[in-house]
């Protein structure tokens, strides 16, 4: 089977791979990513595949390893950053203001009011200014997506009442 060959039968199963791909990650923008990954995959690893096989099956195999491969990259990142959210928020801060002592005092004033948050409002906050979308969190945590939007909202307007000096 030539390039062209094999290129054209992959991208007919495209509707397929599409399907399986929101299947597996309930969100849009992360299964076109999922099926573009699997795409390149298919193509660089075009060599193994054998003629007499199931391409779509093979297609579907290359997108599940891939799919579990970063679901479990993703928790151990999420684990790290739980573990290290106090190091984090403080590398945060410290990129963001300039290098002085007055503003890493800032810096640690605020992560000192951060840490005083319920767990409640500090967990869902942390993890959205660590980058997690509400999607996420809300699946994290089992909560309603309006909980975690709620919550979110109730730790910036705490933390906004107790940093007023620097509004």
């Amino acid at each position: 089977m030539t390039a062209t060959e094999f290129n054209t039968r992959i991208l007919d199963e495209r509707r397929a791979l599409r399907s399986f791909a929101l299947s597996l990650t309930h969100n849009t923008d992360d299964a076109s990513d999922l099926v573009q990954d699997t795409y390149v995959k298919a193509i660089t690893y075009m060599e193994k595949f054998e003629e007499s096989t199931n391409l779509k099956a093979w297609l579907f195999t290359i997108m599940k390893n891939t799919f579990i491969n970063s679901y479990r990259r993703a928790v151990k990142t999420k684990e790290l950053m739980q573990t290290g959210s106090d190091f984090s928020m403080m590398r945060a801060f410290k990129k963001i203001s300039v290098d002085d002592s007055e503003s890493r005092m800032d810096a640690k004033e605020i992560i000192r009011e951060i840490d005083n948050l319920d767990d409640q409002y500090k967990i869902p906050f942390t993890r959205y200014y660590n980058g997690y979308k509400y999607e996420e969190i809300a699946h994290d945590m089992k909560l309603p997506l309006g909980t975690v939007k709620s919550r979110i909202f109730m730790a910036r307007k705490q933390l906004m009442a107790a940093l007023k000096e620097y509004n």
